[in-house]
């Protein structure tokens, strides 16, 4: 599950084998059920990805793997739709429910403060500060995942679940209009996720990052040629993102 990495982060690869060795199927068990009726965009492989993404930050960063991975195993495991109104109180209910289930296992009590607090900061939608250096850990695993070619399905994937369009045909890329990521597609990209490396908050998920949004501006340029839209005007968006 974990990437490649170097001869001085061993103590930290170690720590990351001793909690898979101790809790990984206990925690992997309760997030599958948890995740069992999540939309396509948010399942089981979503977390998996998302764990993988925190063990490698967590391995750079010296993290607490003890704090970080189960907060990552548990980050979506109560379930809100992306166009509910309750969305933004999804990861304090996520937070509260995580806490429950490790209860139920018997998790060391003595991490269940953080892991809490890295479950509802992880959040874009909550707004809530990191105030941990795992909650940062944790919050960029999540946020890796809407970008590069697996952010490009996710969000077709959701989008198209909710039924969006995928651009507005007047105006495909939102150049002179508000871009509205409520009914299409490739505007989520201009509201949101072109913008998330500028919010990583550590080393390691800055560089992922910049690497995964090279991908996304690719994909955006290409579609750009494909339905004969003016490049110019999506070079100018892009230039104004940065």
């Amino acid at each position: 599950m974990i990437a490649p990495l170097t001869a001085q982060q061993a103590p930290m690869i170690q720590q990351i084998d001793q909690w898979n060795n101790r809790w990984l199927l206990p925690i992997r068990a309760i997030a599958s059920q948890a995740m069992d009726a999540a939309d396509p965009g948010h399942g089981i492989d979503h977390v998996m990805r998302v764990v993988n993404n925190a063990s490698v930050i967590t391995a750079t960063e010296s993290a607490d793997a003890f704090i970080v991975l189960p907060s990552a195993w548990l980050h979506d495991c109560v379930l809100v739709p992306k166009n509910s109104p309750q969305r933004s109180s999804a990861s304090r209910l996520a937070a509260d429910q995580a806490i429950q289930l490790l209860e139920g296992i018997e998790y060391p009590s003595v991490y269940l403060n953080q892991i809490h607090h890295a479950v509802i900061a992880h959040s874009f939608s909550a707004n809530v500060s990191c105030e941990t250096l795992e909650a940062r850990v944790v919050q960029d695993a999540d946020r890796l995942e809407a970008l590069g070619a697996i952010g490009i399905a996710r969000c077709l994937m959701t989008t198209g679940h909710l039924r969006q369009n995928l651009y507005d045909i007047d105006e495909p890329f939102p150049v002179t209009r508000v871009a509205d990521d409520r009914k299409f597609a490739i505007d989520h990209f201009f509201c949101k996720l072109l913008r998330l490396p500028a919010t990583m908050k550590t080393i390691q998920g800055k560089i992922i990052a910049e690497k995964r949004l090279k991908i996304m501006r690719d994909f955006l340029e290409s579609l750009c040629e494909e339905i004969s839209s003016d490049p110019g005007s999506l070079g100018k968006l892009l230039g104004n993102i940065g």
